[in-house]
């Protein structure tokens, strides 16, 4: 299924910003964790389509981006050097003026809750946007409007902001029109330059996020209804590169950093065994 990404614009942050980053700490996995899936990007060549399937297309995803998300083009996405590549290009391309990448889990893998651990190193650049999301595998632009539906954000970063990491809880109640979406943010000053594990933790009653094993963002479940907590339904992951946008662009696209690349060292996912 077709599924546009929509505008995610710059968030009121909600969470105390956490202290700087001096260096990375792996974040512990508590012994009643369970790794049910995960991707170490061991073998050369186009990602694995067991496990990833793409999202096409350049007409500016909702949220004015530039760039035209391709299908099984290297150039955009592969994995070598045991890393996943999801790399931007300035070039022309179906009436786009940049192409990228954004391989999801929707067609492979969903979940309902767990600990989410993605290490990776960020582009630089102003005008790049990559994000670490999860959306409902239910929802379409058919069956209800964004954010009324959810989105959960383990990880994004705007290039003109270089080193500021954000994760985000959208629902019907807390979101961006309003500027109440629930924020937090963390400075990472060489996000960059060296791999760092992202982490998202989902349970009924509580998210919460991390940068190595460093916690800055958590929301609780208040208890009054699907419009504040529309999270207790299957989610798939999304890995993408935007290129302008909303809020990517907001300092302008600088045309001659590219092209730029994040690089994933591995996925994990992990449920509690009760």
């Amino acid at each position: 299924m077709f599924i546009p990404t929509l505008s995610r614009i710059t968030p009121v942050f909600l969470c105390v910003t956490a202290p700087l980053l001096v260096a990375e700490t792996d974040s512990e996995t508590p012994d009643d964790w369970t790794l049910v899936w995960s991707e170490e990007f061991d073998e050369e060549g186009l990602p694995n389509p067991e496990k990833w399937s793409y999202d096409v297309g350049g007409h500016g995803w909702g949220n004015k981006e530039l760039q035209y998300y391709t299908k099984e083009k290297p150039e955009n996405a592969r994995v070598e050097g045991g890393h996943l590549v999801i790399e931007a290009h300035k070039e022309e391309f179906q009436n786009s003026q940049y192409t990228s990448a954004r391989l999801v889990t929707r067609e492979t893998q969903t979940w309902t809750y767990g600990k989410f651990e993605i290490r990776a190193r960020l582009p630089e650049g102003r005008g790049t946007w990559p994000a670490i999301w999860m959306l409902p595998v239910d929802w379409n632009l058919g069956s209800g409007k964004w954010p009324d539906v959810g989105e959960l954000d383990i990880m994004e970063h705007v290039g003109y902001d270089v080193g500021t990491v954000h994760a985000s809880a959208h629902s019907k109640t807390y979101q961006w029109q309003a500027g109440t979406q629930k924020t937090g943010t963390i400075k990472v000053p060489n996000a960059t330059a060296e791999f760092h594990t992202y982490t998202l933790e989902w349970s009924e009653d509580e998210v919460k996020a991390f940068v190595d094993g460093t916690l800055y963002f958590s929301y609780q479940n208040e208890n009054t209804g699907w419009e504040s907590w529309p999270y207790q339904r299957d989610y798939y992951l999304i890995l993408n590169l935007a290129v302008g946008g909303l809020w990517g662009a907001t300092k302008g696209v600088d045309e001659e950093c590219f092209p730029q690349r994040m690089e994933v060292d591995f996925v994990r996912v992990y449920q509690r065994e009760n």
